[in-house]
């Protein structure tokens, strides 16, 4: 069981993140904002893949001033991600849902306060965003681009907003690399007790992004270690959500829909198991009931796989085995067996 490290609650829009509320899964945005049908429409789409939370990109005013007729067409609570320059942020923080903003580039503390002080008058928590790539010099200077020189940046940065009277606050210590991110999350992660927004940054294609965020994002959740995360690839929006809910679903804190246990595929295999595994991932999507499936192609495992879950599948030569909670419940020619599988599994999930 894995013990969530405590952290104060805040809330982006009407999404609660950190203490004992549910681990929000967030995207990003690729279309200019300032365009606000395709905004909108990349918004709608996040928000049929599950999205929790969703950020857009403020680079100028065209785009800060698409911000109120964007929030007007939408559901999902909108975080506005700012860089350079602080009035785009008092801008937003007129209708967005929280702030983020990067202390390396915003630039000096009255700007800060600026922000601050909009964020207080709407109660919009801010997210401190630190970039290894793009750390404030003096902490670049002496550290350079590395896992301390984050933490020392967002350390300085909380403390700051904190003698400003501001707590309402999530943080992020994002490297391009897994090394790099783990560390700082870790080494941060004693010093205070806000919330984390937990992602690899500039993590690469879908293939590349997969593996980084799995490892780094893993690993630090099985530590206790995050409230809210984003996957990040490029340009696949749909994908971010799909692998951001796998990664806490196998992580054990989501129990939500199947876990399909398949075997790695060898020459013992007694029946097209690619085919058949894809068709029980098609046709059991819509399943949110938290079940174990077994899909097994031959008898060396399948057996003492099927004891552990609820609907199995053991394949054999021309026929195989449907088994229940490790009861065979029926013996089928190969053909029949898939049908009967998916019928069980309904029915499971059904009286569950």
């Amino acid at each position: 069981m894995i013990k969530r490290y405590p952290t104060k609650k805040i809330y982006v829009g009407d999404v609660p993140i950190g203490g004992d509320a549910p681990i929000p899964v967030q995207s990003m945005t690729f279309s200019k904002t300032s365009d606000v049908k395709a905004t909108v429409e990349q918004i709608r789409r996040l928000h049929f893949a599950g999205a929790d939370i969703v950020r857009v990109a403020v680079p100028d005013k065209a785009a800060a001033n698409a911000l109120k007729e964007i929030k007007q067409q939408v559901s999902l609570p909108i975080v506005a991600d700012i860089h350079f320059n602080y009035r785009l942020a008092l801008i937003a923080a007129e209708v967005v849902d929280c702030i983020r903003i990067n202390p390396g580039n915003i630039g000096d503390k009255k700007r800060v306060q600026e922000v601050v002080k909009a964020c207080q008058q709407r109660n919009l928590p801010i997210r401190i965003g630190v970039n290894c790539g793009s750390l404030e010099k003096e902490f670049e200077n002496k550290y350079g681009q590395t896992a301390r020189g984050m933490i020392e940046s967002a350390d300085y940065n909380i403390k700051y907003l904190e003698d400003l009277g501001f707590t309402d606050i999530k943080v992020s210590l994002k490297a391009s690399d897994v090394q790099r991110t783990v560390e700082a999350y870790r080494g941060l992660r004693p010093m205070n007790n806000y919330a984390f927004h937990l992602g690899v940054t500039e993590a690469g294609t879908q293939f590349h992004s997969t593996i980084k965020s799995s490892i780094a994002l893993g690993s630090l959740l099985l530590d206790g270690i995050g409230d809210t995360l984003r996957v990040s690839m490029t340009g696949e929006l749909e994908k971010e959500i799909e692998v951001g809910r796998a990664i806490l679903k196998d992580a054990g804190l989501v129990k939500e829909g199947l876990n399909i246990i398949s075997c790695p595929t060898c020459g013992r295999i007694e029946a097209d198991l690619v085919s058949a595994v894809a068709q029980v991932e098609e046709k059991t999507k819509h399943i949110k009931t938290p079940l174990n499936v077994s899909v097994m192609g031959c008898v060396v495992n399948a057996l003492g796989e099927a004891k552990a879950a609820d609907v199995a599948i053991a394949y054999g030569k021309g026929s195989g085995l449907i088994i229940k909670k490790g009861e065979t419940v029926a013996k089928l020619p190969t053909d029949k067996l898939l049908d009967r599988f998916l019928q069980e599994v309904e029915e499971e999930a059904k009286k569950k």
